[in-house]
Order: structure tokens, then C-alpha cells, then sequence
């Protein structure tokens, strides 16, 4: 499937990133194991981040907690799309494995997904403003 995805795209001059989705950040071990995917996130995370890449996809998507073993093992040219991106005084909500935005970052998050912190602050500028600053200070140190 992720195969076909790509050779769909293969003619496109101006196609976009083709991202594959590792393991929903809104899923623990425990909800995995539910659903019959077994062994921890991490380990699941990076097979399915090599099953993409094998397949030419550009990238995935994944928590920031697989973000660095993904980098380690596909490379630095592997898009890591990381959501479940919150401040450490933002609520969790419905999202299990959570990071800060300089943890993504440092972590080797090629872009990051910040909704709710955003979205449902009373003064979403700042909130942003305040994120986009976090992000600044974790890449350059």
C-alpha cells in the first residue's frame, strides 16, 4: 500500500511529502496490546518507521518518545512528524505519550503538531508566540 502510495506520486513535478503513521500518541502499551500489537511502542514505532522508509515514503508520523531511535535508524533526511506536542502546562487530554516542544525537538523532530494548547488558549497568539520561542531555544542549544 505504501508502495502504490509512492508510485502515484511518481510523476507528480510537485508532490508532496509522503508520510507514513507509526502508532497513535493517543495509544500506551496497554491499548495496544488490546488491539493485538504487541511488544512496547518504541520497538513498534521504529519497525514501522523502516517498513516506510523501505518503501520510499518521505517520513512519519510518531510521538516525540520514538523520535530519536526513528532518526537513528532512517537517517537525517527521514521526516519525523511529531503531534501530541504540549507545554508542560498545557492539559494531556486524550494523549498518552506527550512531549514538550523542545523535547520533540531535541528528540530530532522535523516538524512539530500543536493543536489543543493553541486552539483552546484564551490568547492563542501568545501561546503560539510562547511555543515557536521554546522550539527557537531548543534547537540552538
Amino acid at each position: 500500500m505504501m508502495r502504490a502510495a509512492r508510485e502515484a506520486l511518481s510523476g507528480n513535478k510537485k508532490r508532496p511529502a509522503l508520510l507514513g503513521v507509526t502508532i497513535l500518541t493517543s495509544m500506551d502499551a496497554a491499548a495496544l496490546r488490546r488491539i493485538g500489537v504487541s511488544g512496547p511502542p518504541a520497538s513498534r514505532a521504529v519497525a514501522l518507521a523502516r517498513l516506510a522508509e523501505q518503501a520510499g515514503l518521505d517520513g512519519v508520523v510518531a510521538s516525540a518518545h520514538e523520535a530519536r531511535a526513528i532518526r537513528r535508524a532512517c537517517g537525517p533526511k527521514f521526516l519525523i512528524v511529531v503531534p501530541g506536542v504540549r507545554p508542560a502546562s498545557a492539559a494531556v487530554n486524550d494523549q498518552s505519550r506527550v512531549a514538550t516542544p523542545s523535547e520533540a525537538v531535541r528528540a530530532g523532530a522535523s516538524y512539530l503538531v500543536v493543536g489543543r494548547p493553541i486552539t483552546g488558549a484564551s490568547n492563542p497568539r501568545d501561546a503560539a508566540l510562547s511555543i515557536a520561542r521554546e522550539m527557537a531555544e531548543a534547537g540552538s542549544g
